[in-house]
């Protein structure tokens, strides 16, 4: 039990950090549109929402609960899907810290 919740810690963290980096790097929040028109571009925007996707959903969620006054089931939902997301990061991130 304790090795899932350190996994999914682990990537919470990695999804905020690597969202953080991307917003000071580029002065903009990360989001799943993609303006890149170069190949580097491309693949460095697809790294980053691969690894910053938990806190992509969970802003979008936050912005459309209070904003678009959605249902909270959306936002049960959009939760469930980052908690998972960062699962699966954390489990990503430990494989290659921990080999």
């Amino acid at each position: 039990m304790t090795a899932f919740f350190w996994t999914f810690v682990t990537g919470v963290v990695t999804a905020g950090l690597v969202s953080s980096l991307y917003r000071l790097v580029t002065n903009k929040p990360p989001s799943f549109q993609m303006w890149q028109e170069t190949t580097v571009g491309i693949i460095g925007g697809v790294l980053t929402l691969v690894l910053a996707g938990p806190s992509v959903i969970m802003r979008n969620a936050l912005r459309a609960q209070v904003i678009e006054n959605r249902p909270p089931g959306w936002l049960v939902v959009s939760s469930l899907m980052a908690g998972l997301w960062s699962f699966l990061v954390g489990i990503f991130v430990l494989s290659l810290l921990l080999v």
